[in-house]
Protein backbone atom coordinates (compact mmCIF):
# COMPACT_ATOMS: atom_id res chain seq x y z
CA UNK A 1 0.00 0.00 0.00
CA UNK A 2 1.46 3.31 -0.99
CA UNK A 3 2.16 5.92 1.93
CA UNK A 4 0.82 8.83 2.09
CA UNK A 5 2.48 12.13 1.37
CA UNK A 6 3.98 13.72 4.28
CA UNK A 7 3.01 17.43 4.99
CA UNK A 8 4.45 19.99 2.86
CA UNK A 9 4.85 22.66 5.66
CA UNK A 10 4.91 21.50 9.55
CA UNK A 11 4.69 24.62 12.01
CA UNK A 12 5.72 23.97 15.81
CA UNK A 13 5.11 25.65 19.15
CA UNK A 14 8.20 24.33 21.06
CA UNK A 15 6.88 24.85 24.31
CA UNK A 16 7.48 23.02 27.65
CA UNK A 17 11.84 23.54 27.94
CA UNK A 18 10.98 25.45 31.31
CA UNK A 19 8.85 23.09 32.98
CA UNK A 20 10.89 20.08 31.59
CA UNK A 21 13.82 21.95 33.52
CA UNK A 22 11.43 22.74 36.29
CA UNK A 23 10.09 19.22 37.42
CA UNK A 24 14.36 18.30 37.68
CA UNK A 25 15.07 21.46 40.09
CA UNK A 26 17.60 22.96 37.17
CA UNK A 27 17.07 26.16 36.16
CA UNK A 28 14.94 27.01 33.38
CA UNK A 29 17.45 27.48 30.46
CA UNK A 30 19.12 24.17 30.95
CA UNK A 31 15.49 22.98 29.38
CA UNK A 32 16.27 25.37 26.80
CA UNK A 33 19.60 23.72 26.12
CA UNK A 34 17.67 19.98 25.76
CA UNK A 35 15.41 21.79 23.51
CA UNK A 36 17.99 22.26 21.26
CA UNK A 37 18.99 18.71 21.19
CA UNK A 38 15.38 18.07 20.11
CA UNK A 39 15.25 20.47 17.77
CA UNK A 40 18.20 18.79 15.84
CA UNK A 41 16.46 15.28 16.47
CA UNK A 42 13.06 16.66 15.09
CA UNK A 43 14.87 18.37 12.18
CA UNK A 44 16.51 15.13 10.69
CA UNK A 45 13.15 13.26 11.27
CA UNK A 46 11.52 15.77 8.87
CA UNK A 47 13.78 15.43 6.45
CA UNK A 48 14.04 11.49 6.51
CA UNK A 49 10.26 11.21 6.33
CA UNK A 50 10.47 13.94 3.20
CA UNK A 51 8.71 17.28 4.99
CA UNK A 52 9.95 20.14 3.16
CA UNK A 53 9.27 23.27 4.96
CA UNK A 54 9.42 23.10 8.80
CA UNK A 55 8.79 26.42 10.87
CA UNK A 56 9.64 26.35 14.58
CA UNK A 57 8.78 29.21 17.45
CA UNK A 58 12.44 29.74 19.10
CA UNK A 59 11.49 32.98 20.89
CA UNK A 60 8.46 35.49 20.77
CA UNK A 61 8.00 39.09 20.74
CA UNK A 62 6.63 38.91 24.10
CA UNK A 63 9.18 36.74 25.19
CA UNK A 64 11.49 39.84 26.46
CA UNK A 65 8.93 40.55 29.45
CA UNK A 66 10.56 36.95 30.68
CA UNK A 67 13.42 37.30 33.73
CA UNK A 68 16.11 38.88 32.58
CA UNK A 69 18.52 35.94 33.37
CA UNK A 70 16.48 33.65 31.56
CA UNK A 71 16.09 36.33 28.39
CA UNK A 72 19.87 36.40 28.55
CA UNK A 73 20.41 33.08 28.85
CA UNK A 74 17.77 32.68 25.58
CA UNK A 75 20.09 35.00 23.89
CA UNK A 76 23.64 33.16 24.84
CA UNK A 77 22.16 29.91 23.96
CA UNK A 78 20.94 31.41 20.20
CA UNK A 79 24.63 32.60 19.79
CA UNK A 80 26.22 29.04 21.08
CA UNK A 81 23.78 27.04 18.86
CA UNK A 82 24.50 29.08 15.71
CA UNK A 83 28.09 28.28 16.04
CA UNK A 84 27.94 24.76 16.80
CA UNK A 85 24.63 23.64 14.37
CA UNK A 86 24.87 25.39 11.41
CA UNK A 87 27.86 23.36 10.36
CA UNK A 88 25.67 20.06 11.03
CA UNK A 89 22.73 21.85 9.28
CA UNK A 90 24.63 22.83 6.09
CA UNK A 91 26.09 18.89 6.19
CA UNK A 92 22.59 17.52 6.27
CA UNK A 93 21.30 19.76 3.42
CA UNK A 94 19.19 22.19 5.67
CA UNK A 95 18.69 25.56 4.44
CA UNK A 96 17.91 28.15 7.69
CA UNK A 97 15.66 31.56 7.34
CA UNK A 98 15.51 33.88 10.30
CA UNK A 99 12.27 35.36 10.91
CA UNK A 100 11.52 37.95 12.99
CA UNK A 101 12.24 41.81 13.91
CA UNK A 102 16.11 41.78 14.01
CA UNK A 103 15.78 45.35 14.93
CA UNK A 104 15.84 44.88 19.15
CA UNK A 105 18.95 41.83 19.06
CA UNK A 106 22.12 42.93 19.08
CA UNK A 107 25.06 43.09 16.52
CA UNK A 108 26.20 39.43 17.19
CA UNK A 109 23.01 37.40 17.27
CA UNK A 110 21.56 39.63 14.23
CA UNK A 111 25.15 38.69 12.36
CA UNK A 112 25.06 35.17 13.27
CA UNK A 113 21.67 35.06 11.97
CA UNK A 114 22.54 36.35 8.92
CA UNK A 115 25.84 34.38 8.26
CA UNK A 116 24.16 30.82 9.36
CA UNK A 117 22.00 31.99 6.42
CA UNK A 118 24.35 32.58 3.75
CA UNK A 119 26.15 29.61 4.77
CA UNK A 120 22.95 27.20 4.40
CA UNK A 121 21.74 29.20 0.71
CA UNK A 122 22.22 26.97 -1.13
CA UNK A 123 20.71 24.05 0.54
CA UNK A 124 17.27 22.22 -0.78
CA UNK A 125 16.39 19.06 1.44
CA UNK A 126 14.83 21.10 4.09
CA UNK A 127 14.12 24.90 4.66
CA UNK A 128 14.10 25.90 8.43
CA UNK A 129 12.12 28.76 9.18
CA UNK A 130 13.45 29.95 12.95
CA UNK A 131 10.99 32.64 14.15
CA UNK A 132 13.48 34.45 16.67
CA UNK A 133 11.26 37.60 17.94
CA UNK A 134 8.58 37.24 15.90
CA UNK A 135 4.80 37.73 17.00
CA UNK A 136 1.87 37.30 14.46
CA UNK A 137 0.47 40.79 14.81
CA UNK A 138 4.02 41.95 14.47
CA UNK A 139 3.97 40.14 10.89
CA UNK A 140 0.68 41.35 9.78
CA UNK A 141 1.86 44.99 11.11
CA UNK A 142 4.83 45.11 9.41
CA UNK A 143 3.19 43.39 6.42
CA UNK A 144 0.29 46.41 6.27
CA UNK A 145 3.07 49.17 6.88
CA UNK A 146 5.32 48.09 3.82
CA UNK A 147 2.22 48.07 1.77
CA UNK A 148 1.11 51.96 3.02
CA UNK A 149 5.00 53.30 2.59
CA UNK A 150 4.56 52.06 -0.99
CA UNK A 151 1.39 53.41 -1.21
CA UNK A 152 0.22 50.25 -2.39
CA UNK A 153 -3.55 49.15 -1.99
CA UNK A 154 -4.46 46.58 1.12
CA UNK A 155 -5.80 43.08 -0.14
CA UNK A 156 -5.86 39.50 1.03
CA UNK A 157 -3.27 38.77 -1.72
CA UNK A 158 -1.02 41.88 -1.75
CA UNK A 159 -0.89 41.75 2.75
CA UNK A 160 -0.16 38.09 2.03
CA UNK A 161 3.23 38.43 -0.71
CA UNK A 162 4.38 41.13 2.46
CA UNK A 163 4.32 38.66 5.53
CA UNK A 164 7.43 37.64 6.76
CA UNK A 165 7.10 34.16 5.68
CA UNK A 166 5.82 34.60 2.32
CA UNK A 167 8.75 32.61 0.48
CA UNK A 168 6.92 29.63 1.90
CA UNK A 169 3.69 27.88 1.25
CA UNK A 170 1.16 28.14 4.75
CA UNK A 171 1.25 25.36 7.18
CA UNK A 172 -0.05 22.39 6.32
CA UNK A 173 0.76 20.83 10.25
CA UNK A 174 0.76 23.25 13.26
CA UNK A 175 1.96 21.70 16.30
CA UNK A 176 1.98 23.02 19.53
CA UNK A 177 3.84 20.80 22.81
CA UNK A 178 3.36 21.14 26.29
CA UNK A 179 -0.21 20.72 26.78
CA UNK A 180 -1.33 24.43 26.20
CA UNK A 181 -4.09 24.50 23.54
CA UNK A 182 -3.43 27.73 22.14
CA UNK A 183 -1.47 29.28 19.26
CA UNK A 184 0.08 31.96 21.57
CA UNK A 185 0.78 34.55 18.44
CA UNK A 186 2.34 32.22 16.11
CA UNK A 187 1.26 32.27 12.32
CA UNK A 188 -2.23 34.59 12.87
CA UNK A 189 -2.54 34.45 9.00
CA UNK A 190 -0.49 31.77 7.74
CA UNK A 191 -2.63 29.28 10.31
CA UNK A 192 -6.17 29.82 8.79
CA UNK A 193 -6.03 26.43 7.56
CA UNK A 194 -3.58 24.51 9.15
CA UNK A 195 -4.82 21.39 10.89
CA UNK A 196 -3.61 21.22 14.34
CA UNK A 197 -2.40 19.00 17.06
CA UNK A 198 -2.03 19.46 20.68
CA UNK A 199 0.67 17.50 22.35
CA UNK A 200 0.93 16.67 25.66
CA UNK A 201 4.72 15.94 25.75
CA UNK A 202 6.92 18.95 26.46
CA UNK A 203 9.55 20.10 23.96
CA UNK A 204 12.08 18.44 25.13
CA UNK A 205 10.49 14.85 25.03
CA UNK A 206 9.02 15.18 21.52
CA UNK A 207 11.07 13.14 19.83
CA UNK A 208 10.33 10.85 16.25
CA UNK A 209 7.49 8.71 17.71
CA UNK A 210 5.46 11.62 18.76
CA UNK A 211 6.38 13.75 15.40
CA UNK A 212 4.88 10.35 13.52
CA UNK A 213 1.88 10.26 15.69
CA UNK A 214 1.47 13.96 14.46
CA UNK A 215 1.49 13.50 11.15
CA UNK A 216 -0.79 10.30 11.33
CA UNK A 217 -3.04 12.65 13.02
CA UNK A 218 -2.71 14.80 10.16
CA UNK A 219 -3.25 12.08 7.63
CA UNK A 220 -6.95 11.12 8.81
CA UNK A 221 -8.32 14.90 8.41
CA UNK A 222 -10.41 15.95 5.43
CA UNK A 223 -8.92 19.30 4.25
CA UNK A 224 -12.08 20.76 3.03
CA UNK A 225 -11.08 24.31 2.73
CA UNK A 226 -14.23 25.79 2.95
CA UNK A 227 -15.45 23.16 0.24
CA UNK A 228 -18.13 20.49 1.42
CA UNK A 229 -16.74 16.80 1.91
CA UNK A 230 -18.55 15.67 -1.66
CA UNK A 231 -16.46 18.48 -3.53
CA UNK A 232 -13.31 17.40 -1.84
CA UNK A 233 -14.21 13.87 -3.32
CA UNK A 234 -15.21 15.16 -6.43
CA UNK A 235 -18.65 13.92 -6.43
CA UNK A 236 -20.39 17.39 -7.85
CA UNK A 237 -17.28 18.69 -9.41
CA UNK A 238 -18.44 22.17 -7.99
CA UNK A 239 -15.70 25.04 -7.29
CA UNK A 240 -14.95 26.39 -3.67
CA UNK A 241 -17.85 29.11 -2.32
Amino acid sequence: MTCPAPPHHIAIVMDGNGRWATRRFLPRVAGHRQGVESLRRCVRACVARGVRVLTVFAFSSENWSRPKDEVSGLMELMALALGREVPRLRDDGVRLYFVGDRAALSDRIASGLAQAEAATAGNDKLLLNVCFNYGGRWDITQAAARLAQKNEPITEASLGRALALAHVPDPDLFIRTGGEQRISNFLLWQSAYSEFVFSDRLWPEFDEAALDDAIDAFHKRERRFGQTSAQVAGADGLTTA
